[in-house]
């Protein structure tokens, strides 16, 4: 055979696309089913209103091309051996995912009452958007998913955090063209730059232009070719096309252009690999343009549904009542000749198995899809290695922040063998304090670097980008498929992944509730350049309410802890590293800060959670406190401290107990969370009559929603922050918000009965001392002296 004869061969020969077609149309046959069929999965008999299911829920216009990129990557994987993930971008693919994992097995093998049989298929089809059954999208209940899809946006960045350290991972990630309007799947396209081809594996997006979102047009699907040619190719692509109607000419188009892609991805990594020239590939991409809801009804009632907005749901929305819909159902169904697909019993035929691949090569069954299966623990070095010396509380002080970095710097030396331990972060590594982590990596970069540039490096394992969004779905994707890692960001926007961790949250919950789904390690924050230390940027940098987000999800996902120092920072640093299935949030300073606790004291304050700081307090063995000081968070620590040692000096005879706690969920009821406190623990430390003034890191109203069923809660009082704020000094935040050590003193006169009569005088000159504060702050533009030099003492001294 010449040369142009070899050319113009198709790219499937006439048994491949038979195959292939095949297979692509049992698919459609089975996602159709799932959305109307509630009987009679195998049309032996003709379709009846009973046979249909009363409510029809989920989603057909962009299933037909999900199903057909899944046949096409079978093909290429079985061909090829290739090591294949499958993450898909359009919300609500839910019926193409659940067909391709029934068709190869993979479904079966994790839910054994839903065999690759008549019944099993019947199952298939009830259990789909039905009451106890499965979602409508693509949930933790599929098996091959990584990737909840019920919100878009987030399906390239989870690709990539997929391919970060998988050397012989693909990752095929089907976008939506009305997912690629969102922002963070937009900036997710820079991902590219980060991508190693020696140490990481690929992402081939695979750009799904199907032209309408529920009722709009998409604006890649209308923008001129070469105008979309350009935006792809400047991201740093070099895309394939496949565009068109036809089946068996896209089939072929379509195997063609895989087989290229492939090719390509082989060829960057195995230049890469073997020392060829460095510089940042072009990787390959596809752009599948095909008719939403593709093979679906042409037109209902008289107007167009196929290739219009009309296909995105349910085509035949009136199929129990309207004969003609009913018809067209069964018609539609027919037209993919079940009866070639699926034997007498319900299996699929021999002919679907050509292509299916063995094994864990099966996209369903890909073991990076159920990363616990490939967890490994981390090689941690010892957390009190690296503890700072403390003789006496508060006498040193250190930046909590700068101390946990060294320890992080040693995680990832110890576990760079594994390469299983990444930190992300948006732009913000050095600015938190972690930088001593460049000692060990640099920061992952593909494209040029020149000679001011410090800390890049084609091979870093640190991974900055100024996307809060993408650096969360880098890690979600790295955690998923069995890694480990730590997101860093200020505190304030941490908000702009809210809705992001709201999906993580749930696939966590629904997948502890999956045997055959195993732990993976948790997802951990490290939020800090906090609220009560972001005096310099001003009011848009200030504020704490992430973790009233946070604590609304399940209690057996989440875990907030507020260390008050550098050892305590540690011990929970360390804890959170080795925890699994979690939401862990740390807010920590990176200021120069007192250090309160030795590193054995700061294991077993934070192994209770909460704890009287007796050495701060003034009661006597036997007694109860005529009042309690309650503090979460560093800089609330510090003015609760200042405060009880104001009393000390002020009110000798005041009782005073001062309890700490670093794991605000151990305030909420032991009926509500599992690190909760019984009511006996909590009248322990806080009694049950009491008043109590409580500092809190953020908005005080949280402290009084996890606490409203304690006793005595009329008698607490919390301070916090009160979105108050500005560009101004440290001090001058705590009084803007009242929760400055002056004005504790004076809820401790205010709220101790009798106290107020006999210590006027000392209310006077607490109220007194934040006046004389607000008037130096303005003509010194530093806090008081006495503030800002403020050390520890029994209070009798200082």
């Amino acid at each position: 055979m010449s040369k142009l004869e070899q050319l113009e061969q198709p790219a499937l020969t006439d048994d491949e696309l038979a195959a292939v077609d095949a297979y692509w149309r049992a698919a459609n046959y089975l996602s159709v089913g799932q959305i109307y069929l509630l009987d009679n999965p195998l049309l032996t008999e003709p379709l009846r209103p009973e046979h249909i299911k009363p409510r029809l829920l989920g989603h057909w216009g962009t299933t037909p091309g999900l199903n057909f990129c899944y046949a096409h990557l079978n093909r290429a994987i079985k061909a090829l051996d290739l090591d294949m993930m499958f993450v898909t971008g359009p919300g609500h693919g839910g019926p193409a995912l659940l067909a391709n994992s029934w068709l190869e097995g993979s479904y079966s093998q994790a839910y054994p009452a839903v065999a690759r049989d008549g019944k099993g298929m019947r199952t298939l089809f009830r259990q789909f958007s039905f009451p106890g059954g499965v979602p409508s999208h693509v949930a933790p209940e599929v098996p091959g998913s990584i990737h909840e899809g019920g919100e878009l946006g987030y399906s390239l960045a989870h690709a990539y955090g997929a391919a970060f350290d998988n050397p012989d991972l693909i990752v095929a990630c089907v976008v939506g063209d009305g997912e690629a309007e969102t922002g963070p799947l937009a900036t997710s396209w820079h991902a590219n730059k980060f991508c190693d081809p020696v140490g990481d594996g690929a992402v081939l997006p695979i750009l799904h232009l199907n032209g309408y979102k529920i009722a709009n047009p998409t604006v890649l699907a209308r923008i001129p070719r070469d105008e979309l040619d350009a935006l792809l190719r400047g991201y740093g692509h070099k895309p394939y096309y496949v565009e068109g109607h036809d089946p068996e000419a896209m089939h072929q188009a379509m195997a063609e252009v895989v087989d290229a892609a492939i090719a390509d991805i082989r060829a960057i990594q195995r230049q890469a690999r073997d020392g060829g020239p460095s510089r940042r590939p072009r990787w390959p991409m596809v752009v599948l343009r095909t008719p939403k809801g593709w093979t679906g009804p042409g037109s209902v009632d008289g107007v167009p549904v196929e290739g219009t907005w009309r296909s995105h749901q349910v085509p035949l929305s009136g199929v129990r009542d309207n004969p003609d819909h009913l018809r067209q159902l069964e018609e539609w169904l027919r037209s993919y000749r079940p009866g070639e697909l699926f034997d007498g019993d319900g299996a699929p035929v021999a002919r679907l198995g050509e292509l299916v691949p063995d094994g864990q090569r099966r996209m369903g069954a890909n073991p990076h899809a159920n990363g616990g299966l490939l967890l490994r623990d981390l090689e941690l070095p010892d957390f009190r290695d690296y503890a700072v010396a403390v003789d006496q509380p508060g006498v040193t002080s250190s930046e909590p922040t700068r101390v946990l970095g060294r320890f992080l710097r040693d995680v990832l030396r110890d576990n760079a063998d594994t390469a299983n331990f990444r930190l992300f972060g948006p732009d913000e590594t050095a600015s938190n304090r972690l930088d001593a982590v460049y000692e060990v990596t640099g920061k992952a970069w593909q494209s040029p670097i020149v000679d001011t540039d410090e800390n890049l490096s084609a091979h870093g394992r640190v991974v900055e980008v100024l996307s809060e969004h993408v650096c969360q779905g880098w890690l979600e994707g790295y955690l998923l498929t069995g890694r480990h890692g730590l997101l860093s960001c200020y505190e304030a926007f941490v908000h702009i992944v809210d809705s992001m961790f709201n999906q993580h949250a749930k696939w966590l919950k629904v997948s502890r509730g999956l045997p055959w789904r195993r732990p993976v390690a948790s997802l951990n924050y490290l939020l800090t350049s906090h609220v009560w230390r972001q005096d310099h940027n001003g009011f848009s940098h200030q504020d704490p309410g992430f973790i009233d987000h946070v604590v609304n999800k399940k209690a057996d996902i989440i875990r907030v802890y507020l260390p008050p120092d550098t050892n305590t920072l540690l011990s929970v640093g360390d804890h959170v590293l080795r925890s699994k299935n979690y939401v862990n949030v740390i807010v920590a300073g990176k200021n120069d800060s007192p250090n309160w606790l030795s590193v054995d004291e700061a294991v077993l304050h934070c192994a209770r959670g909460a704890g009287i700081w007796d050495w701060a307090g003034t009661e006597a063995e036997g007694e109860e406190p005529d009042v309690v000081l309650g503090c979460a968070g560093d800089a609330p620590t510090l003015e609760v401290l200042a405060a009880a040692s104001l009393l000390r000096r002020h009110l000798p005879s005041l009782r005073v107990r001062v309890v700490n706690v670093v794991d605000l969920m151990r305030l909420q009821s032991a009926t509500e969370h599992p690190h909760g406190m019984t009511d006996r623990e909590y009248d322990t430390l806080f009694t049950a009559d009491r008043p109590v003034i409580f500092a809190y890191h953020g908005y005080p109203w949280l402290i009084h929603r996890l606490t409203y069923r304690r006793n005595g809660h009329d008698n607490l009082h919390v301070r916090g922050y009160k979105e108050e704020g500005t560009t101004t000094t440290p001090f001058d935040m705590l009084v803007l918000n009242d929760m400055d050590r002056f004005q504790l003193v004076t809820d401790v006169i205010d709220r101790v009965p009798g106290l107020g009569r006999r210590a006027a005088g000392v209310r006077q000159s607490m109220q007194d001392n934040r006046t004389r504060h607000r008037y130096w702050v303005r003509q010194h533009g530093e806090d008081l002296p006495e503030v800002r030099d403020w050390e520890w003492s029994d209070g009798r001294t200082g």
